[in-house]
């Protein structure tokens, strides 16, 4: 069973930036594609960027241009890098299969972002 840990979250005030981290059991990020989804409070979770195994990148309207999201297969991880953080990015995020797939992994704890004004 692949376990996947998410990495990075903190407090940022708006416009800044932080860089999140999901790595997982087992080198699956090469053989799999990945997204990052995140989830406010009484919000359903929501993809907000995806990998592709051939390294292609799609983006969630509200972050484009704003999140990048990329792998390090030596290092089994993949990245989103989010700069000029708004309130509305507070969530915790996760990552996973995309929401295309048929099966996902069991979800890990998140990592939280909060975005004060």
């Amino acid at each position: 069973q692949v376990q996947l840990v998410e990495s990075g979250g903190g407090l940022v005030q708006v416009g800044g930036s932080l860089r999140l981290s999901c790595t997982a059991s087992g080198h699956i990020f090469r053989s799999y594609d990945i997204s990052w989804y995140r989830q406010s409070p009484g919000e359903q979770r929501e993809p907000v960027a995806t990998i592709r195994t051939s390294g292609a990148t799609t983006y969630e309207d509200s972050v484009k241009g704003r999140f990048t999201i990329s792998k390090d297969l030596t290092k089994n991880t993949v990245y989103l890098q989010m700069n000029s953080l708004k309130p509305e990015d507070t969530a915790v995020y996760y990552c996973n299969r995309p929401i295309y797939t048929d099966t996902k992994w069991s979800w890990g704890q998140g990592t939280q972002v909060t975005v004060s004004s």
